[in-house]
């Protein structure tokens, strides 16, 4: 593998024209699918053969008009203290607003007057609009027409505050210009060069470019997740700059070891290039992995992520030795600081090796203290509790957690999230009689002590007989009805989900008693039933993500032990990782500093993607930290002192990789978005962890304890696995010794 990818580097290096026009053709005709063939973004988080879905699909099914595929707003209406909404000049006012609110989109908008939801007081009522399209499809109009109902209203002297998807936008520019401003402080110092600094982030741009056109013109033939550009965004620019960083120190010290730039180039991409590629095929197994849990927007999610990842590893290997070769010579024209020093030939004291050699002094307590604070800081993810996200979670003061405040605090914190029992009434002898049936079973339940359930909302309203000859007529068409149940707590609170549960107990006999059935929906039961389905197909994806990634490292270091330590050291990061999030976000600790003003539960995906993403970031670490370690090994140097030396050369790559990477995720961790703000701390917490924690302290910590064993691997194991030379021990032997070669080797060894 090293000779391929070293010949691979060099014809780059020679042939930069030809490389990058390549590159550049691919990105323009991107540029021409992204404008001309995409399409819109879906920012709903489905899950086919739940029950939750499946109510869905029936109302879809025999009502489409009813169906609640599309966006939905809440508009609040506030009438200054003490007075009313009922008022006549407010009541005209109220419905001015809602008059403004219909465009071609909108489905239905309920009247606070006559759809009952007024407060008590007459202070507050809201109405709800729904719309045929989802958020990222609708058009301005759709807004503007939103913002034209609370000016309308608000002029009247009332406060009108908007919730609901309609108005969410992603926006992610602040979170790469933070990640871009972090990745130059770090690359200028690392290279003391503005030129060197500027390649691996050049490179990483590009390859992010490309990953988000072909992303973005994939969305006109299918449906993506609004969510699968960003994380593609997030990931490939973290693992492009850092990949293009690995390599771009190798080619360095190449340089400065005095070889010619085109055989640096080459043996950089040869032996620093055979990690990247290694590292990438871990990270890409982890994220195509998530396609096992066979939910929609998880695959795509892993694939776009992979995507990225991938062309981040091509543009390494091949557009960065091509930039290179246009570059010259001004690579090297700055030097950092620890060479700067560096003047009587001795050898290099860098702040690296002072570190691993305390260590040395100190293993058994460096190890012991790296696991004890990994696992203290790991105690919160105990507690921790998963739930969709909600307008709980926006910003104090913003339209959506005002609307929401507004609703919790004048109907009950339930109204911000009412479950749906769908009454299906097609086998039903009596589908009347089901109805009343299922509407007792209800009132059953509520009318219990303790019982999380604030009002039964019956599929009849209105005086009788009329409206029941109405529903009976509608009955008789659709063959469902709805009712609805508004909890005591909140969307995202326990109760409600444990109410889910209590409800679909109480109808659970439905069948047996009418031939009808209850199906149980709403946001909160949509939330329980996937966070369900992920607890179900978690333990199956770590087997099979963890199972390739450690076969993969065993082929890369010919060890059983090393692969096994890196996998439970990045359990350990995943600890860490999870447990600040919950005592960030669920807790409170800190939270004002990420821009959270509120407490709630973790988001539900986030286990099981933190999990993929950070596993492959992991491995990358230990490729790049250990692949030196075995290189120095592999050359004859006995197995502490490899540890020592392999430590030294690669601890200020992997530290500066790291920092980069972080600062690109703490950039996300500061949008608006709450789940971009959740994945980008998790993983900014689980980088830090894994590089400085797990990678700096427990892993030289622990090498240096086994010694020669870390490189043990069964005899009977080693036929079966592949020698992939990733050290670059054969191509140095081909390099070094060219008069043992003959034909195509010679010529590329002694050109």
């Amino acid at each position: 593998m090293a000779w391929q990818l070293f010949r691979l580097g060099r014809w780059s290096f020679a042939h930069r024209k030809a490389v990058a026009a390549i590159w550049v053709v691919l990105l323009t005709l991107l540029a021409v699918g992204a404008a001309t063939l995409s399409g819109k973004t879906s920012d709903k988080f489905e899950l086919s053969g739940i029950e939750s879905t499946q109510a869905f699909d029936l109302i879809e099914e025999r009502s489409p008009q009813a169906a609640p595929d599309g966006a939905t707003a809440r508009v609040v209406f506030e009438a200054p203290a003490g007075r009313s909404l009922t008022e006549p000049s407010y009541n005209s006012a109220v419905a001015a607003a809602l008059r403004e609110l219909s465009t071609e989109n909108v489905q239905s908008v309920s009247d606070p007057f006559t759809g009952g939801t007024v407060s008590d007081d007459g202070r507050v009522g809201y109405a709800s609009v729904t719309y045929s399209k989802t958020a990222t499809e609708l058009a301005g109009s759709d807004r503007s027409a939103l913002e034209n109902a609370a000016h309308t209203a608000e002029a009247a002297g009332l406060h009108v505050a908007v919730g609901g998807d309609a108005m969410s936008e992603v926006e992610m520019p602040l979170a790469e210009v933070i990640g871009i401003a972090v990745a130059v402080v770090v690359l200028a110092i690392t290279f003391g060069s503005l030129v060197a600094a500027g390649m691996p982030l050049l490179t990483a741009l590009i390859g992010v470019g490309i990953g988000m056109l072909a992303i973005t013109t994939l969305t006109g033939f299918v449906e993506l997740s609004s969510v699968t550009p960003a994380l593609g965004t997030m990931l490939g620019l973290a693992v492009g700059i850092d990949y293009a960083l690995f390599i771009m120190s190798r080619y360095q010290s190449e340089v400065r070891a005095g070889r010619s730039l085109e055989e640096a180039a080459g043996r950089a991409v040869g032996t620093a290039g055979s990690a990247v590629v290694f590292a990438g095929l871990t990270v890409i197994i982890a994220l195509v992995g998530l396609a096992v849990c066979n939910i929609g927007f998880l695959t795509q999610m892993g694939l776009g992520g992979a995507f990225t990842v991938a062309i981040a590893v091509l543009i390494s290997l091949t557009l960065l030795p091509a930039i290179l070769g246009f570059a010259g010579d001004k690579v090297m024209k700055g030097k950092p600081r620890y060479l700067a020093k560096q003047t009587d030939g001795s050898e290099f004291r860098t702040h690296g090796r002072r570190w691993v050699e305390g260590i040395s002094r100190r293993k058994w307590s460096a190890l012991v203290a790296g696991i004890a604070v990994a696992a203290v800081a790991a105690l919160p993810m105990a507690s921790m509790q998963l739930a969709l996200p909600d307008d709980s979670s926006k910003s104090a003061g913003s339209d959506a957690r005002t609307a929401y405040d507004l609703i919790s605090d004048n109907f009950g914190p339930g109204a911000n999230g009412p479950l749906v029992v769908v009454v299906d009434t097609a086998n039903a002898a009596d589908p009347a009689g089901a109805v009343q049936t299922a509407t007792d079973h209800l009132q059953t339940l509520a009318a219990r002590a303790g019982s999380d359930i604030a009002t039964v909302v019956p599929a009849v309203t209105g005086p009788a007989p009329q409206a029941q000859q109405a529903f009976a007529q509608q009955l008789d068409t659709v063959r469902f009805a709805t009712l609805t149940v508004i909890p005591a707590s909140g969307p995202s609170d326990q109760a409600t989900k444990d109410l889910v549960a209590e409800i679909r107990t109480a109808v659970a006999d439905l069948p047996a008693e009418t031939g009808a059935r209850a199906l149980v929906t709403g946001q909160t039961a949509v939330g329980v039933d996937i966070a369900d389905k992920l607890s179900e197909v978690f333990p199956v994806y770590l087997a099979v993500v963890v199972g390739l990634a450690i076969f993969l490292l065993i082929a890369v270091f010919r060890s059983v032990w090393v692969p096994i330590k890196a996998a439970l050291g990045f359990l350990l990061s995943v600890g860490v990782s999870l447990g600040a999030t919950v005592a960030v976000f669920q807790w409170g600790w800190l939270n004002q500093l990420v821009g959270v003003d509120t407490t709630g539960p973790v988001l539900f995906i986030l286990p099981i993607l933190l999990t993929g993403i950070l596993f492959g970031l992991a491995m990358d670490y230990e490729v790049f930290l250990v692949s030196r370690m075995r290189e120095a090994y592999v050359h004859g140097t006995p197995a502490r002192r490899a540890v020592i030396d392999g430590f030294a050369h690669s601890a200020r790559v992997v530290v500066a990789a790291a920092i980069i990477m972080i600062g690109v995720f703490a950039g996300f961790a500061l949008t608006d978005d709450v789940i971009l703000k959740t994945i980008g701390f998790a993983l900014a917490i689980g980088v830090l962890a894994d590089a400085f924690l797990v990678r700096m302290l427990i892993v030289p910590a622990f090498m240096l304890i086994v010694g020669e064993r870390i490189w043990w691997m069964p005899t009977w194991l080693a036929p079966l696995v592949s020698a992939l030379d990733i050290e670059g021990e054969k191509l140095s032997e081909r390099l070094d010794h060219p008069d043992r070669h003959t034909g195509e080797d010679r010529v590329l060894a002694t050109r």
